[in-house]
């Protein structure tokens, strides 16, 4: 989907101020101590401004005006602070090793770019950081319900794993999960990676 697209999307999307976190951005995060974190493709913030509310230092990035000005307004309704920034998750300069935490939930692109996200995640972790990421499962298009129709934006435990170690990260957790979706006659199925970059992995 083209920017002007997702603009559209968040724009008919309902009260801002109703958002959750993902379950498993939850889930994942609730044994790690606060620290910097990066939220690639943040969306209208419901993780970011999570993470906010359990001390963490938020930046989250995405490329549609819209979702950032709905991530500002939720972390204004909760009353956090975090930056959120409009930009290209693929072109937007990131710092080098800085944050403890970087998440990539839901990412709807080809294979290229996920390849490219990853790499550009792996060089702003910081030594001993965590790299979580949460997205749809090629086997959702088969046998799950909800998310995207095309198999081409889709992830798998296998790709993202393998791509991960290759960057000398230690994968903690790849796994398939289950995820109810309302409405649906059955659950959908996620891609769940959580990887921690060893301190010893990285030149000083």
């Amino acid at each position: 989907m083209k920017r002007e697209d997702w603009d559209a999307r968040y724009a008919d999307m309902g009260a801002v101020t109703a958002l959750q976190p993902n379950r498993f951005v939850a889930m994942e995060t609730a044994q790690l101590p606060p620290g910097r974190v990066l939220d690639l493709a943040c969306g209208e913030g419901r993780n970011a401004v999570w993470l906010a509310a359990q001390g963490w230092q938020v930046t989250g990035i995405d490329f549609s005006e819209v979702a950032i000005e709905r991530a500002r307004r939720l972390a204004d309704a909760r009353r956090v602070s975090a930056e959120f920034v409009v930009g290209d998750v693929f072109a937007i300069p990131l710092e080098r090793a800085r944050y403890d935490l970087v998440l990539i939930a839901y990412l709807q692109v080809g294979p290229e770019q996920r390849s490219a996200v990853l790499e550009r995640a792996v060089d702003a972790l910081a030594p001993g950081g965590t790299l979580l990421l949460v997205a749809h499962d090629l086997r959702n298009l088969t046998e799950g319900h909800g998310g995207p129709s095309s198999a081409s934006v889709l992830w798998t435990v296998e790709e993202a794993t393998d791509a991960l170690r290759a960057h000398g990260l230690v994968v903690e957790r790849g796994e398939e999960v289950r995820r109810e979706v309302e409405g649906a006659p059955g659950p959908a199925i996620d891609t769940l990676v959580r990887a921690r970059l060893d301190t010893s992995s990285r030149d000083s």
